[in-house]
C-alpha cells in the first residue's frame, strides 16, 4: 500500500466533504445520538463553512490517498484561525481523521508526521490539540507521540456539552 499525502485545494471541496462526514460519522456515531450527529454533520461539513476553510491563508487540509481514493484527511490552523490558543508560535491539528477500513495501517501517522514537518518548516514552538476524552483511540496516538495533556475545554455537538482534553508537543529548537 502506497499512500500518498496531498494538499487539498478549493476544487477538492466535494471529496473533502465526503471524507469529513463519513470518518466523524464513523468515529462518533456509536457515542452520540442521531439528530446531534445530523445537525453537526449539516453544519461543521456544509459546503459554505468548507469554503470559508479551504480559502482560509491559516488554514491547510491534506488527504491521505490510497490509489487516488480519498481514504483520510488531516486540517491544520496557524494565527487566528486556531480554534483556541491563537498562538503565533504554535500549531494546532484540528483534525486528523481516517476510515475505519484503514485504521492501525499507518494513515494516521504519516498525516500527523505531515503536520510535524510543517509545524517543523514554520519553526513554531510547539504543536497542539483537543481530544474527546471518550476518544480513547486518539488520546492513545497522541501520547505515544509525545503529547502530554496541559488544559480541557467544552465542545458542543448539538445539545451535548462535551470534555476536550488539549494536548501540546514542544518541538525542539
Amino acid at each position: 500500500m502506497m499512500i500518498e499525502i496531498q494538499e487539498v485545494t478549493i476544487n477538492e471541496i466535494l471529496p473533502l466533504q465526503e471524507i469529513g462526514i463519513q470518518t466523524f460519522s464513523e468515529t462518533f456515531s456509536a457515542s452520540n445520538t442521531e439528530e446531534n450527529m445530523s445537525n453537526y454533520l449539516k453544519e461543521g461539513f456544509s459546503l459554505e463553512k468548507l469554503t470559508g476553510e479551504l480559502n482560509n491563508v491559516d488554514s491547510k487540509f491534506f488527504f491521505a490517498l490510497d490509489k487516488g481514493r480519498v481514504i483520510g484527511y488531516l486540517k491544520l490552523n496557524f494565527g487566528d484561525s486556531q480554534t483556541e490558543l491563537k498562538d503565533y508560535k504554535a500549531l494546532e491539528i484540528e483534525r486528523i481523521y481516517v476510515l475505519n477500513e484503514y485504521h492501525g495501517k499507518k494513515v494516521g501517522q504519516l498525516l500527523y508526521d505531515k503536520a510535524i514537518q510543517i509545524a517543523t518548516q514554520m519553526q513554531v514552538d510547539y504543536v497542539w490539540l483537543g481530544v474527546w476524552e471518550e476518544n480513547k483511540r486518539a488520546l492513545s496516538f497522541y501520547t505515544k507521540n509525545g503529547f502530554v495533556a496541559f488544559d480541557k475545554h467544552l465542545f458542543k455537538l448539538g445539545d451535548d456539552v462535551q470534555t476536550d482534553i488539549m494536548m501540546k508537543l514542544q518541538l525542539p529548537k
